[in-house]
């Protein structure tokens, strides 16, 4: 091979970041290399992402390896030690091109393979400038890296760092450039995008800047957030929901659970009754709102009496694309040193919740039959409407706005006409 590929796991921040990796890269003259952009939200993605390493060095014997990301900022080391690896670069240094102009030669030791700092010094995001999205119509923009708070099964904050935002002129101006480059949807990401503005003079929010972003660039057409923690969403973010047609009625709420004695234990900020006030307030402020949620089910001490809990604050917010987890120990994390669950429960309950999440999407595509959309039109011929659900496109131009009339649906995907 030639030039510079990226293989990317996990979230639409590091989607948006492999854009500046490869960048940077090659800005750095670097050839023949392949760049792993590692996920560690749970340890299966630690392991599709050392599996892929392999076949990649399988396939590519003389190309250059290296791996970054989140899973290689907390488990450098384990990295370090496959033959298949090159080099290493921690979350930081993947950015600049600095590091890829300081590569190691082949066959050094693990050690020297190492480029990976202290990510909790880091205290600032730099803005970071790309024209496309490989891949995507819709592009995504980074405000917001890192996490202050200290979920006890969570293990992203030791591979992002602590929160810090991208000050909200640099991302005025990302939008604007990938707009004059022909993308018409923005999404918003960060590792807690909420958090926005916390560390930044004057202490704007993400509902803030969402404003200032429709505002200073009318030709945004849709705008979306990634994922937010409903407890931290604020007035300008409501005011959006009620009165911009441009800000999408599709949220993905960070949720994890939906029993109060397991959301102190994961030390989650919000009670259940605060998530379905959250939901009822959206929902009447914007009636076609539809949610999506994250949920981890087998959570350490978990009776069945507490996932009975889960499963019904899912059924009672209607959340019409539930992303299910089974819970995966991180160590290094409080709940990895709780009381754990057989991993046959774990997985069991985990069965059952994607089944009841299968339910609540059959109902939400049920529920769009006969309706008139506007769909943007993606790469692999399908499209999404505007409150997300995915529907089959097939010979329609992609990047293209569609109007059509939602027919039916197979269970995963609808139809139109």
């Amino acid at each position: 091979m030639s030039g510079v590929e990226v293989i990317t796991f996990g979230c639409r921040l590091n989607t948006y970041e492999s854009e500046v990796m490869r960048a940077e890269a090659e800005k750095a003259g670097l050839n023949n290399a392949i760049l792993v952009n590692t996920c560690a939200v749970t340890g299966e993605a630690v392991r599709q992402a050392r599996q892929a390493i392999r076949r990649v060095r399988r396939d590519n014997p003389h190309a250059r390896i290296i791996v970054t990301g989140c899973a290689a900022q907390t488990e450098k080391q384990t990295f370090a030690e496959m033959t298949e690896v090159d080099a290493v670069l921690g979350n930081e240094e993947k950015l600049t091109s600095t590091s890829y102009r300081a590569l190691p030669d082949f066959g050094v030791s693990a050690e020297e393979k190492l480029r990976v700092n202290d990510i909790m010094s880091v205290r600032q995001t730099a803005p970071q400038m790309v024209k496309h999205i490989d891949g995507h119509v819709r592009a995504f923009i980074q405000v917001q890296n890192g996490c202050d708070h200290r979920c006890t099964f969570c293990i992203i904050p030791y591979g992002r760092g602590n929160s810090r935002s991208v000050p909200m002129g640099a991302v005025v101006d990302q939008a604007r450039n990938l707009v004059e480059s022909g993308y018409r949807e923005i999404v918003l990401t960060g590792v807690d995008a909420t958090s926005y503005g916390a560390d930044l003079t004057g202490e704007p929010t993400l509902g803030l800047l969402a404003k200032t972003l429709l505002k200073q660039v009318p030709d945004i057409r849709r705008l979306r957030l990634s994922s937010i923690d409903s407890i931290e969403a604020d007035k300008h973010l409501f005011d959006l929901i009620a009165d911009e047609p441009r800000f999408m009625p599709h949220l993905h709420l960070s949720l994890q659970h939906g029993d109060d004695i397991i959301l102190k234990r994961m030390k989650r900020r919000h009670s259940r009754a605060d998530a379905l006030g959250f939901v009822e307030q959206v929902r009447r402020l914007r009636p076609e709102m539809s949610l999506g949620a994250d949920m981890i089910a087998g959570f350490p001490t978990e009776t069945e009496a507490m996932f009975e809990n889960a499963v019904s604050l899912a059924e009672e917010a209607k959340i019409a694309h539930l992303h299910v987890f089974p819970y995966s120990p991180r160590p290094g994390t409080p709940a990895a040193r709780m009381p754990q669950l057989d991993r046959a429960l774990v997985k069991d309950r985990a069965a059952r919740l994607r089944a009841t999440g299968h339910q609540l999407h059959q109902s939400h595509l049920d529920q769009m039959v006969g309706t008139r959309q506007w769909l943007l039109v993606e790469n692999n011929g399908l499209a999404h409407t505007e409150n997300f659900t995915l529907v089959a496109a097939p010979g329609l131009r992609p990047g293209s706005f569609v109007e059509a009339t939602i027919t039916g649906h197979n269970g995963n995907i609808s139809t139109c006409n």
